[in-house]
């Protein structure tokens, strides 16, 4: 790699781990290409980029940055998984597959970055454990809703119990248990 293209991979590099919500590194040795072409349009199904990158690249890349800790894992090959918009997504998808059968001990997790900490890999796998935006936002909106609904059940219970009364009444005269009164 000639030093423009370096310089332009870290540029780029730069820009979007700016951008990012969170960052997951993993070592990558011994996955065959199969699994690394699985595991990319897992990434992609999650709104995730995922790509190989030379530590000294993406050490260049965090220089002056928050991220600036990450360089501290920067052994060995080096994959990064990062999202745009939901934190959690990449270490779900990183340690679902590292768990897949065939799969342990080849795609090992070796931290990650959120929201200006340092992860260290159960900090990804509890990153993991997390719910999603979508899921924050069902029970925000759940909650929300809730107050709502029992508002209108509490506001219609009196009618609700004065039909159950006349029916129970409509019944009783039915079956001659009482004569009806003028």
């Amino acid at each position: 790699m000639d030093r423009q293209t370096k310089k332009a991979t870290v540029a780029d590099l730069k820009e979007k781990l700016l951008k990012v919500q969170s960052v997951v590194l993993a070592d990558y040795r011994g996955l065959t290409v199969e699994n690394v072409n699985a595991l990319r349009r897992q990434f992609e199904k999650a709104a995730c980029e995922y790509r190989v990158v030379k530590n000294t690249l993406l050490s260049l890349a965090v220089k002056g940055t928050a991220m600036e800790a990450i360089v501290k894992l920067l052994e060995g090959p080096t994959a990064i998984a990062y999202s745009f918009e939901d934190p959690g997504a990449p270490a779900k998808v990183a340690t679902t597959f590292a768990r897949q059968p065939g799969i342990p001990g080849k795609f090992v997790i070796k931290g990650g970055y959120v929201d200006g900490q340092i992860l260290g890999e159960p900090g990804v796998q509890e990153l993991a454990t997390m719910p999603g935006k979508d899921e924050l936002r069902a029970k925000l909106l759940a909650t929300l809703t809730a107050a709502a609904t029992d508002f209108v059940r509490l506001l219609s219970a009196a009618q609700q119990s004065f039909v159950l009364l006349l029916s129970a009444r409509e019944r009783a005269l039915g079956e001659g248990g009482e004569t009806a009164k003028a």
